[in-house]
C-alpha cells in the first residue's frame, strides 16, 4: 500500500507538469499557425497507447510508457523520427517553415511554463502558510552534530553564527545549498572561543547519502514521547520525566546519552530521572542498536511564522523558485567538474520515495514545485532530444543564416535520444543499489 501511495503520489506530481510542459509548446506552436498533430502524456512507445481521441486535426491520449509526454509538431524532426513527412516539400504550417525567432520560442515554452508553474506554486505556497522558520537567535543550545557534521570538526554545543560572514538569521540556512553545496566557511563559537570551519567541495556527496544526520538543533534530555515495546517503556519511563544521569555519568541533552547507551548494547543501564522534582532511578534495557526508546521535544526550540499578502508573497516564491533553479545549476556543475558524485542521481524510484507514504497536500506541492524547475532545468540543457538541444540548433541556425541540415538533426537525435536512455538506465541502477544498501 505504501508502494502504491508514493507512486500514486509521483504520477499525479508528473502528470500535471508534463501535461502543462507540452502545453507550453503546443499553445506556442498554435501561436504561430504551426500544425500539432499529437499531444501525449507519456509515451505511446511501438504504437502502443492506452487511450486516444481525436479533436479537430489533433490526436490527443496517454501512451503506457511513463518516462514523459510529447507534442508531435508538423514538419520538425522530433521523437517521432517522421523522415517521411520531411522527404515531402515543405508546408507553409509546419514548424519548419517558419522564421527561426518563433521556431526558438515554440523550443522554449514548455521550460517557460515549468518555470511559471514553480514560481506559481511557491507563491501560492507562501500566501497560504507563509514562512515558517527557526530563528538562529532561538538555538540556544547549539547544535547536535551527525557523523558528516562531526567529520568536518563541527561538534555537539556549537553555535554557528554566519556562513562565509554573513549572520545566519535562519537555523534553516545550514542545511541550504549555502552550506550543502561545499566551500563554505562557518564561523562558529565552542565555549568562549570564535573558531572557522571549512566546508570541504564534495561535501553534498557525504550528506546526499541519507544516512548521516548533518546537524540539528540540540535538545534537552526531557522525554516527550516512549516508543513502544522498547526499553524505556518496560522500565515505567513516561513523558516529562528529565534524565540526569545515564550509568552514572550526567547527562543535559540528548546527545550525550546514545554514546553510553552504545556500550550497554543488548543489556541494561542505570538511567537516572527528575520525575516532578523526585529523583528515581530505573533499570533500562537497551536493545541490539543501542537505543532506549524515547524521543525529545522538538517544540522545545520555538519556531517562526511570517504571514505574507497575495501580492508580497510573490517575490517570496520566485526567489523560492529561482534558488531551486540556480542549485540544479550548482549541482550539476558540481557533477560535471567531478565533485559531486554521479550516484546522487536519482530516477522516478527515488522520487517517488521522497514524495513518501502519506499523502500531504503541502509536501506534494512543495516536491512538484521544485520538480517543476528541476525539470525547466534539465530541459534547458543542449542535449539533442531535450528542448535545450534544439535550442542550440536554432541558435547556429540564426548565427550562420542557414538551417542545420536535416541529416544532422537527425543522427544528432538517434545520439541525444542513446544518452537520454543511458542516463536513465543509469539512474533507474542508482536508485535499485541504494534499496539494497549498496
Amino acid at each position: 500500500m505504501n508502494g502504491l501511495i508514493m507512486a500514486g503520489q509521483l504520477l499525479l506530481g508528473l502528470s500535471i507538469l508534463v501535461i502543462l510542459h507540452e502545453l507550453g509548446h503546443f499553445l506556442a506552436a498554435r501561436a504561430f499557425g504551426i500544425k500539432v498533430e499529437k499531444f501525449y502524456l507519456f509515451f505511446d512507445a511501438w504504437g502502443f497507447k492506452l487511450f486516444s481521441f481525436k479533436k479537430g486535426d489533433v490526436e490527443y491520449g496517454v501512451g503506457w510508457l511513463p518516462l514523459g509526454g510529447y507534442v508531435k509538431i508538423a514538419g520538425m524532426i522530433d521523437e517521432s523520427m517522421d523522415t517521411e513527412q520531411m522527404a515531402q516539400p515543405a508546408q507553409p504550417w509546419e514548424f519548419r517553415s517558419k522564421p527561426a525567432w518563433q521556431r526558438l520560442i515554440v523550443m522554449l515554452g514548455g521550460i517557460t511554463v515549468n518555470v511559471i508553474v514553480g514560481i506559481i506554486i511557491f507563491w501560492m505556497l507562501t500566501f497560504k502558510y507563509g514562512e515558517t522558520f527557526t530563528p538562529n537567535s532561538a538555538v540556544v543550545n547549539g547544535i547536535q552534530v551527525g557523523k558528516v557534521a562531526s567529520d568536518i570538526g563541527l561538534r555537539n554545543g556549537d553555535k554557528i553564527l554566519a556562513i562565509n560572514g554573513n549572520k545566519v538569521i535562519r537555523f534553516e540556512e545550514l542545511k541550504s545549498s549555502k552550506v550543502l553545496m561545499g566551500n563554505t566557511l562557518l564561523t562558529v563559537i565552542r565555549g568562549d572561543k570564535t573558531i572557522e570551519i571549512k566546508v570541504p567541495d564534495d561535501f553534498l556527496n557525504k550528506v546526499a547519502d541519507g544516512k548521516s544526520l548533518f546537524a540539528e538543533p540540540r535538545l534537552k534530555s526531557i522525554v516527550d514521547s516512549l516508543m513502544p515495546g522498547y526499553g524505556a517503556v518496560k522500565a515505567g519511563m513516561k513523558v516529562g520525566d528529565k534524565i540526569t544521569a545515564v550509568d552514572g555519568i550526567p547527562v543535559t541533552y540528548q546527545d550525550e546519552i546514545k554514546p553510553i547507551a552504545l556500550k550497554k548494547k543488548g543489556k541494561t543501564v542505570a538511567v537516572n530521572i527528575d520525575r516532578a522534582g523526585t529523583p528515581l532511578q530505573l533499570t533500562v534495557p537497551v536493545d541490539t542498536a543501542g537505543a532506549i526508546g524515547f524521543y525529545g521535544n522538538f517544540n522545545e526550540i520555538k519556531r517562526k511564522t511570517i504571514n505574507y499578502s497575495f501580492m508580497a508573497a510573490l517575490p517570496i516564491g520566485a526567489n523560492m523558485a529561482w534558488s531551486t533553479f540556480m542549485d540544479n545549476a550548482k549541482g550539476i556543475g558540481k557533477m560535471i567538474t567531478g565533485k559531486v558524485s554521479a550516484r546522487n542521481i536519482s530516477s522516478p524510484i527515488g522520487i517517488a520515495k521522497v514524495y513518501g507514504s502519506t499523502f500531504d497536500w503541502v509536501k506534494f506541492w512543495t516536491l512538484t514545485g521544485l520538480i517543476s524547475m528541476a525539470l525547466a532545468f534539465m530541459n534547458l540543457l543542449p542535449i539533442p532530444g531535450l528542448d535545450g538541444g534544439h535550442v542550440v540548433f536554432l541558435l547556429i541556425e540564426m548565427v550562420q543564416r542557414k538551417p542545420v541540415s536535416e541529416k544532422v538533426l537527425e543522427k544528432a537525435q538517434i545520439a541525444g535520444f542513446v544518452i537520454l536512455i543511458s542516463l536513465m538506465v543509469f539512474a533507474f541502477g542508482n536508485d535499485i543499489l541504494k534499496i539494497f544498501g549498496k
